[in-house]
């Protein structure tokens, strides 16, 4: 007789690091002022974080969060369909949408819930749901839950998109998913090529924008950096990153929300977004709207670090945004980086797979707008300090 925990027994890579002492997964922080936090006592520069406006320890932020804590608790107690909507979460969906450039938006408890009840809703029977090789898990098992027949292409890779759905039957309902900006690479997703084959073959199109909102288009997203937004039919955001709070959104036409918004299983069956994430992200919201300068400021840190990281001799792949990878491709190195970087104050996240695919393990780093020029120094500083010591540079450091 097979016990179904046999396979727990079977699990010792975690132990085995955590006994080594280079378990880098789980790790508490103790505090964090948002560009710089504190681990295993001392102060290391947070380069790893999704906190791209550095909007989390705003005190405007802070305060409307604060605000509706007394006003209306800690929780609604409810699903959305039921007694959870608060006027705070409709006027969060019609910010949302007006925001967008969409005529509707519909705000869930998580991002993760955003697009497992987006695409198992729209996604049925009959219909085909293709998505980049490089989709994120949430979107992958979005469409596990759905009925319709799942496909993939090549990572950002026109050609293969086109062989994919050209074999697709031409009277079947079909979705094309993709990243807006991909959240391990940094690099963005070829929007005006996505858009002409998906109209080529009568298929919808789906933005993940998670990373985008806040970073690119002016902080309005990766259709509205391309000047399509009219053209994407559906674009999803969460509030975890530069909203500096917790949830999500899905904006699209009227009616298409309309029928998320009844046939969502994760909204329907899920408790409200809480008043003071709410409250937070259209406080966040309000300083997007107000100060595109964030956005500026954001991309002169990101440029500056993507030079400087090429300089020293890093390989960072294609990224061509806040988010830069630090290549290294083996595992255990990339865990040792990781350990070496955090004792030079300097704090990334390693990401091995099955986070990426077997040949790519990596140092994600993200970058904000409230990093100063003192931050990155230190954290350039180390990286070249363990780039010359754990033999991790491609090319070898410039002479100076």
């Amino acid at each position: 007789m097979t016990d179904i925990f046999d396979k727990v027994h079977g699990f010792t890579q975690a132990k085995e690091a955590i006994e080594l002492g280079i378990y880098p997964y789980f790790r508490a922080l103790s505090d964090s002022e948002g560009t710089t936090a504190t681990f295993e006592g001392r102060e290391v520069v947070m380069i790893g974080s999704n906190n791209y406006l550095g909007l989390t320890t705003d005190p405007r932020v802070r305060a409307a969060a604060q605000d509706a804590l007394e006003r209306y608790g800690t929780s609604v107690t409810g699903s959305r369909f039921l007694n959870g909507t608060l006027e705070l979460h409709l006027e969060l969906d019609r910010r949302l949408a007006r925001f967008m450039g969409k005529e509707a938006a519909l705000v869930f408890s998580t991002g993760y819930q955003t697009n497992v009840g987006t695409i198992s809703a729209i996604v049925g029977k009959g219909d085909y749901v293709i998505i980049d090789k490089d989709a994120h898990a949430c979107i992958v098992d979005g469409c596990m839950l759905s009925r319709g027949e799942l496909k993939r292409f090549r990572h950002n890779d026109i050609s293969s998109l086109e062989r994919v759905l050209a074999e697709l039957p031409a009277d079947a309902g079909k979705l094309v998913i993709v990243d807006g900006v991909y959240s391990m690479g940094g690099d963005i997703a070829p929007m005006h090529d996505i858009v002409a084959i998906c109209k080529r073959y009568g298929a919808r199109i789906m933005v993940d924008d998670a990373h985008g909102i806040g970073v690119t288009g002016q902080g309005r997203g990766t259709a509205a950096h391309f000047g399509l937004t009219d053209q994407v039919d559906l674009i999803m955001g969460t509030f975890s990153k530069s909203f500096a709070s917790i949830g999500g959104f899905i904006a699209g036409s009227k009616d298409v929300i309309h029928y998320i918004q009844h046939h969502a299983r994760a909204l329907i069956f899920s408790a409200a977004l809480p008043a003071p994430a709410a409250a937070a992200a259209l406080a966040a919201l309000d300083i997007m709207e107000n100060e595109p300068e964030r956005v500026a400021r954001l991309w002169e840190n990101a440029d500056y670090m993507r030079e400087n990281l090429r300089a020293i001799g890093y390989d960072i792949g294609q990224s061509n945004t806040p988010i830069i990878p630090v290549i290294i491709r083996d595992q255990y190195r990339t865990i040792l980086a990781w350990r070496a970087l955090i004792d030079e104050g300097v704090y990334t996240n390693p990401v091995i797979p099955p986070g990426v695919p077997p040949n790519l393990s990596l140092l994600r780093t993200s970058y904000m707008a409230t990093h100063t020029r003192e931050h990155l120094d230190r954290a350039l500083t180390a990286f070249r300090a363990i780039g010359e010591r754990l033999d991790l540079l491609v090319t070898p450091t410039p002479q100076v």
